[in-house]
């Protein structure tokens, strides 16, 4: 069924119930480490934006699930792993026609930053399109901030309309949203 599989891990989507997504990453890293499968499923991650809100002086930090019922799966593919993965409970199968899974392209890989990461920090975008990305220092160029000099990115949203940034306000440094739009490299 899979002879023509690299024997070189790559990153495979897995499809699941709404809701199991969790579990089903938390299932797979429980089998992986009881059985010593670490050098066949070698990471496994759900896909998040993390978005920074001030209420007051508190930062409030929110996950969301950029692809609902989806869990990332970087292993080698073969009839043992492709089992392995498919009879966790709440996964339905992988995407790809009938039951061959086709791996995320290098493109998206080096979109989604799955490369070369922790497997504990979220997937957030890193790259933009934008003319810079997660972690330098942009120019305000218009908005309701225009005049605040520069900003440093922290976060860009998935659909790359709006930009979490670190400013210097009112004497301190202050997380702040703002539409890419207004935005410009330094």
């Amino acid at each position: 069924m899979m002879d023509d599989y690299s024997p070189e891990p790559k990153w495979y989507v897995a499809h699941t119930y709404s809701g199991y997504e969790n579990k089903v990453m938390d299932d797979i890293r429980k089998i992986v480490e009881n059985r010593g499968l670490q050098d066949v499923v070698t990471d496994v991650r759900i896909p998040v934006e993390v978005t920074v809100e001030m209420d007051g002086e508190t930062e409030k930090r929110h996950e969301s699930k950029i692809f609902p019922s989806y869990v990332l799966v970087k292993m080698v593919m073969n009839d043992f792993t492709w089992h392995i993965v498919r009879n966790i409970r709440g996964v339905t199968g992988f995407v790809g026609p009938g039951s061959k899974p086709v791996a995320l392209t290098d493109a998206e890989v080096a979109m989604w930053g799955l490369e070369p990461d922790s497997a504990d920090q979220p997937v957030t975008e890193k790259k933009s399109g934008l003319g810079f990305s997660v972690g330098d220092t942009v120019k305000v160029k218009e908005g309701v901030m225009f005049g605040i000099s520069e900003v440093k990115v922290l976060e860009i949203s998935a659909d790359g309309r709006t930009v979490t940034c670190s400013a210097f306000m009112f004497g301190r440094e202050t997380v702040i949203e703002l539409d890419a739009a207004d935005l410009s490299p330094m």
